[in-house]
């Protein structure tokens, strides 16, 4: 990571701030709140930016805890749109001349008066009185019906509710209602030694425990100023890039169910499968949990050239695999202009990752920011141009190939180093107080923020995933497609529920 800069401004200050940020074209990567109010005796607003030499800007101001208002960001960044009314429905403070307060965390029969994320809320069976609707923004015109959709669905995935208004079999316009199964984990974590909050945040998500973790141990690397080993760190890129692997090839066979091409999606279950046991072989979990740690690693690595044959193995048959099904008539006539992103759409929104790059927008973390030993490593980030759902396709593909060329280069590394030290032992005093970790998920950007207290625990951590910036996307994808296309824009976008409900 490149420079990261602390500015502190006021309330009265924030509108200059922020038209000059934008202005300089910086990216937003997450705002969200603090409760201070036994430091300071005011909420804090932190707002963090990447700008475009790779630097990242810390924004922050404190929100008078007798007001509780600031003016809203997301006049500026539309990406801020979801994160400020979660500071609203979680803090109480007000984003002013916000464009929709509507709740997006707390269901329309929550309290008004009880904010999950304050100090002093008490964690008990709350009274909500009559159920209510969720109050969807009404699309209204001849012959315009609404179809509604779970949030209970068929096979085994996690609620959500989706709202289409349609015209015959066209889709006019989707609403979303996420979060039914908003788990607490910011809060749950606070309190909780470095150790336990690891563990918890390893099970934040299915898709990316090992993203996590590592966001998670820089950022409290980040507190202590701890640098961690040469070897970690190879060996940490190819724990990353195992995960991205498995997902995306996943992920590649997972989004041909769509079409019925059962071929695929039979073909990609199976080298997941096989990637998954040699996670589990040689590093003792399916999903890869348990091995990144703050300071480095949990135990040394047994990376052996056997290893190596049996990912030389899959990819070649990956290739074999998407050479035989990329040309397949019915598939690209189903994916091919269904589903688009446009470029601007997805810059101004905040898309990240494959959605990102599909639409033509050569942006990647491990580039453009530069963590770990990304820089010393030769890789391409792909990128397509036409942003639909065959644009997705091919970029998991594409990414897919130069995964296996980290790893491989990661392992020729390791084989040259002799310091093969795998943990550094975190100093006893910490540098500040706060610290931030970034990655590039097999989903996009993950962003996390921690404070410690003076005892070395959490105070508060934020976490941003990459399927919380992408689910905002969606949606604008789905005019002038037909209601059976939907299935292949959504597995296209293969986000999380699980990261959203944190």
């Amino acid at each position: 990571m490149k420079n990261y800069i602390l500015v502190t401004t006021t309330n009265e200050s924030l509108d200059n701030e922020i038209i000059s940020l934008r202005s300089s074209g910086a990216q937003l990567l997450t705002i969200f709140a603090n409760d201070e109010r036994s430091v300071s005796n005011n909420f804090k607003i932190y707002a963090i930016f990447l700008m475009k030499n790779g630097d990242i800007v810390e924004l922050s101001f404190f929100v008078n805890s007798d007001q509780s208002s600031y003016n809203s960001i997301s006049r500026y960044f539309p990406s801020a749109n979801w994160l400020e009314r979660e500071i609203f429905d979680t803090f109480g403070i007000k984003p002013i001349d916000h464009s929709d307060l509507r709740p997006v965390i707390n269901f329309p029969d929550w309290p008004k008066d009880i904010f999950l994320m304050r100090k002093d809320f008490v964690d008990k069976k709350v009274d909500r009185g009559i159920a209510k609707d969720f109050n969807f923004i009404p699309v209204k015109g001849e012959g315009i019906f609404q179809v509604p959709v779970g949030p209970i669905h068929a096979g085994i995935i996690e609620p959500g509710h989706f709202r289409f208004f349609v015209f015959g079999e066209d889709m006019i316009n989707l609403q979303a209602q996420l979060f039914f199964t908003h788990r607490g984990i910011e809060k749950r974590l606070e309190g909780l030694d470095i150790n336990d909050a690891l563990f918890h945040i390893e099970r934040l998500c299915g898709v990316s425990s090992v993203s996590h973790g590592y966001a998670f141990s820089k950022a409290i690397e980040n507190i202590y100023d701890l640098h961690t080993s040469k070897y970690s760190e190879f060996s940490r890129v190819i724990i990353l890039e195992l995960e991205r692997l498995y997902n995306h090839i996943g992920d590649i066979g997972n989004m041909c169910a769509g079409v019925g091409f059962h071929f695929a999606v039979s073909r990609g279950a199976i080298l997941k499968e096989r990637l998954q046991q040699l996670n589990f072989k040689y590093f003792g979990h399916r999903y890869l949990r348990g091995i990144i740690c703050p300071g480095g690693l949990n135990r040394s690595m047994l990376f052996d050239d056997e290893m190596f044959v049996k990912l030389d193995a899959i990819e070649h048959e990956l290739i074999e695999l998407f050479e035989s099904i990329r040309g397949y008539e019915l598939l690209l006539d189903r994916f091919i202009t269904t589903g688009v992103l446009p470029k601007d759409v997805a810059s101004e929104m905040g898309a990240t990752g494959v959605a990102l790059r599909a639409s033509g927008i050569n942006f990647d973390t491990r580039k453009d920011i530069g963590y770990s030993v990304y820089p010393d490593l030769k890789f391409n980030i792909p990128y397509q141009t036409e942003g639909d759902v065959y644009c997705r396709f091919v970029q998991r593909y594409e990414e897919s190939i130069e995964s296996f060329k980290i790893i491989k280069q990661c392992y020729e590394n390791i084989k040259k180093l002799d310091n093969k030290a795998f943990f550094t032992d975190l100093l006893e005093k910490i540098k500040t107080n706060t610290g931030i970790g970034i990655t590039e998920t097999p989903r996009g950007t993950a962003l996390h923020w921690v404070m410690l207290d003076d005892f070395g625990k959490i105070f508060r951590i934020h976490i941003r995933s990459a399927s919380h910036r992408n689910w905002m996307v969606l949606p604008i994808c789905i005019p002038k497609n037909i209601i059976p296309d939907f299935p292949l824009i959504n597995k296209s976008f293969e986000l999380c529920y699980s990261s959203c409900d944190r």
